[in-house]
């Protein structure tokens, strides 16, 4: 995989499509202990509608290269690291896909720098009061040092414990080989947990509350994506949010639930060719 450098990271990343396309780029971001390979079918799917596609892998617990404390010590300074990425590589207009925490980070990015954002799209994710939402509030209080980040992660290398709802039971169907990779990097690293650590306070201590108050500003297009089966990121949630922003559309994922890109790829990759090819 290739890296790029920031100011206090270097973020690997995976690269899927045409050197050269007619349609804007596609970046992906994900959540707290996922990586890229959330999005690979999808990215994959839009590769060869023509789509160039952008997967980093964030410093959110499943990374393998830590980073100074400061770029983790807030959602904000984690958006401000997405952004990097964006400068870093010069890529423009681009269409911003976020899930979970990822959601998260893409609402305070189109607030705080709009200008290399051309539209969005969300799958089930954190908003307003729901950051995180329950049950992993209760999970990630727990989780406010390396220690006890090692042992709970620990405790998730077990198949029926990682399955269970304070794992990734509500989030996806079972994938046991994907997951078990997920939870690896905070346990073997303690660089990793402590960088997942200071994450988890500053996440503790934030809402989405007021980043909604402002995101009305945002007229250009945003696409939900939204699982209905989701018993975190709710039906009734993803619609408040589409209500914030004058020019969105809410598509449905009947059965689907957090990770609909593992869910219903198609679903996703579609919502995505539509608006990047309606540049």
């Amino acid at each position: 995989m290739p890296e790029i450098t920031v100011p206090g990271a270097t973020i690997r990343y995976s690269i899927v499509g045409p050197d050269e396309s007619p349609h804007p780029p596609v970046v992906f971001v994900h959540g707290i202990l996922v990586d890229h390979r959330l999005w690979t079918t999808v990215a994959e799917e839009l590769a060869r509608n023509g789509f160039r596609c952008y997967l980093p892998d964030l410093p959110l617990g499943s990374h393998v290269l830590p980073v100074d404390d400061h770029v983790v010590e807030s959602p904000d300074s984690v958006a401000e690291l997405v952004h990097a990425f964006l400068v870093g590589l010069d890529l423009d207009d681009v269409t911003l896909v976020g899930n979970d925490t990822g959601g998260g980070l893409c609402q305070l990015l189109v607030d705080a720098h709009p200008d290399r954002v051309g539209r969005v799209v969300f799958t089930n994710c954190d908003a307003f009061e729901k950051f995180p939402p329950f049950p992993f509030n209760a999970v990630f209080a727990t989780m406010r040092g390396p220690r006890s980040i090692k042992a709970l992660a620990g405790l998730m290398r077990v198949p029926a414990l990682r399955n269970s709802p304070l794992g990734y039971g509500l989030l996806l169907r079972r994938d046991d080989e994907l997951t078990a990779s997920w939870v690896r990097p905070c346990v073997d690293d303690p660089r990793i947990a402590r960088n997942l650590a200071t994450l988890l306070r500053g996440v503790g201590s934030t809402d989405l509350t007021d980043v909604a108050t402002r995101l009305h500003r945002f007229g250009k297009p945003v696409t939900l994506v939204w699982g209905q089966a989701d018993r975190c990121f709710t039906p009734e949630l993803g619609r408040r949010l589409a209500a914030l922003f004058p020019d969105a559309t809410l598509v449905e994922v009947p059965g689907a639930r957090t990770f609909v890109a593992l869910d219903a790829p198609h679903a996703v990759a579609d919502a995505i060719t539509r608006v990047g090819a309606a540049h």
